[in-house]
Parts: C-alpha cells; structure tokens; sequence
C-alpha cells in the first residue's frame, strides 16, 4: 500500500495547506524540515514529497536553510531577501502542497496548488510588510524577535499537519484569520511610511492615506 493512500485525505488537505502557508515565510526550512524528517523515518512522506529526503536535495536545502536562518535577522537584508523571494515562495508554495497529493488526479492537484499558492502568498506579503515595518525602528531586537518567532512557528506547524493534523487545522485557521486582519492594516501603514518619507522631499505623496 503506497503512503498517499495510508494517509487520511484531511490530513493531506491539513499537509498541503500548511506546507504552503509555512513557505511563505521559510521556505528552506520546509524543504529541509520537511526532507530531514522524511529521511530520519520520523514521519511517512507522500511519495510527491520523497525526492525531498534525498540527500543532494537535504543538503541543497539545509544550506539556504543556514543562509536564510542568518539573512532574515538582519534589518534591510531581511527585506531585501523577501522581495526577491516574492517570485520565489508563492510559486514553491503551490508546487509542494500539489506534490503532496502527487499521482492524484490533475484537478486535485491543481486544487492543492492553489491553496498552496494562497497561503503562500498570504503569508509571505504579511510577513514582508510587517518586517518593513519592524525595520523602521533603529534597534534590532524587535526583528530578532519577529524572525525567531517565524522560525518556531514554521517548525511548529509542520509538526502539527503530520502528528496532530486536528490541531493543525485550527492552527491553521487562525493564522489565515490573522493574515486577513493584520495583512491591509500592514499595508496601509507602510503606505503612511512611505508618505511621510516622500513629505522629506516634497513629493506630492505626502499626505495621502
């Protein structure tokens, strides 16, 4: 019996989607968390999952996983890293939550690539936007802080779909009730940012909301 069909399709649902939400803030971590436990035996991949436990692909991954771990605690360097990976972990999202469910049909797997995709999406403007706002502030503890955060909640979350997926879901479902609260309320103060910094020059931004 393959691994897909030993798996509840809710728990594969609860997987793709946390895959995909998890990416969107630490991708590397997800592919190596994800890959490492695979090749521990310490969880029972979907087969669409297992060329992440192969060891050229743990190292690839371990390794931006090392750099990334650094990079996003650094202020500027942590914004700079996250617009480029704009075009990065949205599409990675969609790609490992339809892997997941690889072998199934295709409408399936486009289903689980566009959940995916979303949560990626949602996840990785919140957090780049809310790290523009962090970094207005001269100290680097407050993104020390965010960063740590993201990388417990990441591990945490992954752990949840493949033990507890039930918890997961509710997780889950909270961490999207966030991103759709806070996400607009993050842009609209960077736009404020934005505007006072253009008021410095004249520009006819300034005093606009």
């Amino acid at each position: 019996m393959s691994a897909l069909s030993q798996l509840d399709t809710w728990q594969l649902v609860t997987i793709a989607a946390a895959l995909g939400f998890a990416s969107g803030l630490r991708l590397y971590a997800v592919l190596f968390i994800v890959g490492a436990a695979g090749w521990l035996g310490w969880v029972e991949l979907p087969p669409g999952l297992a060329i992440l436990a192969h060891p050229l692909v743990l190292a690839a991954s371990g390794f931006m996983c090392f750099v990334e771990f650094f990079a996003d605690k650094i202020p500027a360097v942590d914004s700079m890293w996250d617009a480029v990976h704009t075009l990065i972990r949205i599409p990675a999202g969609a790609a490992l939550a339809a892997s997941v469910f690889g072998g199934s049909s295709s409408a399936t797997m486009l289903a689980a690539a566009i959940l995916g995709g979303t949560l990626a999406a949602g996840s990785h403007f919140t957090k780049a936007g809310s790290r523009v706002l962090i970094n207005t502030s001269p100290e680097p503890f407050s993104n020390w802080g965010a960063s740590l955060t993201e990388d417990v909640a990441v591990g945490g979350l992954l752990w949840l779909a493949f033990a507890h997926p039930a918890v997961a879901v509710a997780v889950l479902a909270l961490l999207v009730a966030l991103v759709i609260w806070l996400l607009p309320r993050v842009w609209r103060a960077i736009r404020r940012v934005f505007a006072r910094i253009s008021g410095w020059f004249g520009h006819p931004m300034a005093g606009r909301r």
